[in-house]
């Protein structure tokens, strides 16, 4: 029902992934090389935060980090917190992935084991996790 509401509206959405970090520099290096993203917006001092916008031109979505300077909040994450991306190509999965632990994040186990058969599961400083497939994503027509 959702999705027909989206399409009767027409809505064109532009998703933000924020999450505080307990280093911004860290957190903006590993994403920047391990995802292949680029800065588009940076903010100090904004009633204490500072952040950074990490993504890339065209695509529907950006990371927000944060770190809040008078009071930092630890990562929480789960370990089914995860942001998927599906990448159908070996190669550029082989490459992705080679990337990723280059950047300084670790390949773990999956916790639901379906992640691990198609692909690798990641985990920065903070405990967030980021899964490269090696697949298409089914849902999407």
């Amino acid at each position: 029902m959702t999705s027909d509401i989206f399409k009767e509206l027409n809505m064109q959405a532009h998703l933000r992934i924020a999450r505080p970090v307990s280093d911004l520099q860290f957190a903006k290096t590993m994403y920047c090389q391990g995802l292949q993203l680029s800065v588009i917006g940076a903010f100090e001092d904004h009633q204490g935060f500072d952040g950074v916008m990490l993504g890339r031109a065209g695509m529907q979505y950006h990371f927000e980090f944060t770190h809040c300077k008078t009071q930092p909040v630890r990562a929480q994450p789960t370990a089914e917190d995860l942001i998927v991306f599906y990448l159908p190509d070996n190669h550029e999965w082989i490459t992705s992935c080679a990337r990723m632990l280059t950047a300084g994040f670790q390949q773990v186990a999956a916790f639901n084991p379906y992640w691990d058969l198609k692909g690798r599961t990641f985990v920065d400083a903070d405990g967030y996790r980021v899964v490269l497939q090696n697949a298409r994503c089914a849902i999407i027509a």
